[in-house]
């Protein structure tokens, strides 16, 4: 690149991403000026083939990186396209920069061709929308972006780019940057000491406490405090649909996921009580939004309750708490160091009982499920994929599920390995088709690791064409279709609450394994189960995209909470014990 005074406005954006560790920007080309200047400097263009999955990959690379990705648009219908994925992002607080072109300044507000108030359209999916509109402060523009995505809550940040100005010559400011912003959280806050020394004194006198860990509990090292705390002070852990992953499943403390997730056949069906008895219950990174606390019913309503969060404002929105404002790691590191001086030997007495009850949960879940996860029949029961991909697993691998019952089936049929295995869910906004380009953007961030996606038909058919983005840049993502020829959720919603459902939740018959073959994608389409074990091993062990395209049973539905009464009969259903 040109010396530094002689340089566009483009090229000093660049190198300014360059300054924050910006390795890969998630772009279709535009805005060009930019996208070029970046790639003559070593950063790698990934090109999605549609604005809203790259919008997706930049979640899932920032999710498992560690970094706030980036991703690029073009003014007009391309960046209505990245409201989806900035809005899931940002009620999931995962922090990413947007890079969206402008008309060229005398062009405002004249109807220039795609122009669009973007001002105005960004303003409910992002924490800042700013418009760069001089060559002297560029610098000072695009560190604003990174520290707007990764402090505090994180979020989305948006910085638009009028075309005209990236291709004038920077004006080298008198104050120079040189502060690197590129990894989240940016900044570490923890509460008073005062306010950390009351929830220790309250954990430690309570007589069932109880934790919740929501998706802030799985940010960076927020698992192994987490993990420590639960060691320390024995107390069993929940986890929200977002918190999965941040426990170790197989401590012998662990409760599993519970939110909406306990109808009849359910973990959460056994291990609730505990939750219902308890008298103090921690939150740690939950927004105690509606599916985390099954329609606001789970928590008692005479439990003391402590919530940590970095966001001050969730802390008390629909429950009044203790507040612990800081980021997870911190706050629970000092929790940790209070809590293990206070006297625990009642919490030590109980922990031998407090044990068995949540392995008895555990062992009555795998009766309750046993028949139809070793089912042998066509079309296959998605519990026997989720037995067959179980055991595949290893603690390095990232599951990535997309919304609806794909989401469900990996958060209550799989079991974590580790405090800290990534389990990705796109849950603030469960919005279709994000499954596959969350995959993509978690295997750009963890290439040594191994990535399966689990996908409907119904959300896959959103996201076909990001098959050739894997093929082309070679990310080799594992993805598992759910096939059944219907919108399951749709379908078993509909029919919960009115008695039948609309025309919508039937599909046509697709053959996605030609259709991944037809992008140069390894596919195999599984009709029987005998044939999972197999096909799964194949593709886990290929290092190139692989599709695995199973015939699902259409009648087949989590356990969830609404359908316990309309399509969990009741009588067909052992009581909870």
């Amino acid at each position: 690149m040109k010396q530094d005074e002689n340089i566009t406005v483009a090229e000093r954006i660049a190198l300014a991403l360059k300054r924050h560790g910006t390795e890969l920007i998630f772009a279709q080309s535009l805005p060009s000026a930019v996208i070029l200047a970046a790639e003559a400097i070593g950063i790698r263009q990934v090109t999605y083939r549609q604005e809203n999955m790259g919008g997706a990959m930049a979640d899932g690379h920032a999710r498992v990186s560690g970094r706030i990705a980036v991703v690029a648009a073009q003014n007009g219908p391309a960046a209505t396209l990245l409201v989806p994925p900035l809005a899931e992002a940002y009620k999931a607080s995962i922090p990413l920069v947007a890079l969206v072109q402008e008309v060229e300044r005398p062009q405002i507000d004249r109807n220039a061709f795609q122009e669009l108030d973007h001002m105005a359209l960004f303003s409910a999916c992002a924490k800042s929308v700013r418009r760069m509109l001089t060559a002297d402060r560029v610098d000072d523009y695009v560190d604003a972006a990174f520290v707007a995505a990764g402090s505090g809550r994180p979020g989305p940040a948006v910085l638009l780019l009028p075309a005209d100005l990236l291709r004038e010559r920077a004006i080298t400011p008198r104050l120079q940057r040189s502060a690197s912003y590129g990894h989240w959280p940016i900044d570490r806050t923890c509460p008073s000491r005062d306010l950390i020394e009351a929830a220790a004194d309250l954990i430690a006198s309570a007589r069932a406490p109880a934790v919740i860990a929501g998706g802030g509990a799985t940010s960076k090292g927020a698992a192994g405090a987490l993990a420590r705390l639960q060691d320390l002070a024995h107390l069993p852990i929940f986890t929200t649909n977002m918190g999965k992953g941040s426990v170790d499943e197989h401590h012998p403390l662990s409760c599993g996921v519970l939110g909406a997730l306990n109808g009849p056949g359910s973990l959460g069906r056994h291990t609730r009580r505990l939750l219902g008895e308890a008298d103090t219950v921690l939150l740690v990174g939950s927004r105690t939004n509606q599916n985390g606390t099954d329609s606001w019913r789970l928590i008692p309503p005479s439990a003391m309750l402590i919530h940590i969060d970095i966001d001050p404002q969730e802390i008390g929105r629909n429950y009044q708490a203790l507040r612990l404002v800081g980021d997870a790691e911190t706050t629970l590191d000092l929790l940790c160091s209070a809590v293990q001086v206070r006297d625990l030997r009642m919490r030590r007495r109980q922990r031998g009982e407090l044990e068995s009850r949540i392995a008895a949960a555990w062992h009555q879940f795998e009766i309750d499920r046993c028949s139809v996860r070793e089912a042998n029949m066509s079309p296959i029961r998605p519990e026997r994929i989720m037995k067959e991909l179980q055991s595949h697993l290893t603690s390095e691998t990232v599951v990535v599920a997309d919304a609806s019952y794909a989401s469900m089936w990996i958060l209550g049929q799989l079991r974590g390995l580790r405090a800290g295995m990534r389990f990705i869910t796109p849950r603030g906004l469960a919005g279709l088709g994000w499954g596959l380009p969350l995959a993509i953007g978690a295997k750009l961030a963890k290439p040594h690791h191994p990535v399966v996606a689990v996908v409907g038909d119904g959300g896959f058919a959103h996201s076909w064409a990001e098959l050739e983005t894997m093929v082309r840049s070679d990310i080799a993502v594992v993805v598992i279709v759910l096939n059944n020829s219907v919108l399951g959720y749709q379908k078993d919603a509909e029919t919960a609450k009115f008695g039948r459902f609309t025309t919508a939740c039937r599909l046509g018959p697709v053959s996605h394994a030609e259709i991944a073959q037809a992008c140069g994608c390894a596919a195999i389409q599984v009709t029987a189960p005998g044939e999972l074990a197999a096909a799964l091993g194949t593709a886990l062990t290929a290092r190139r995209p692989w599709l695995i395209d199973v015939i699902c049973a259409a009648d087949a539905h989590p356990p969830l909470s609404l359908y316990d009464g309309t399509l969990d009969r009741p009588e067909l259903v052992e009581p909870a014990t």
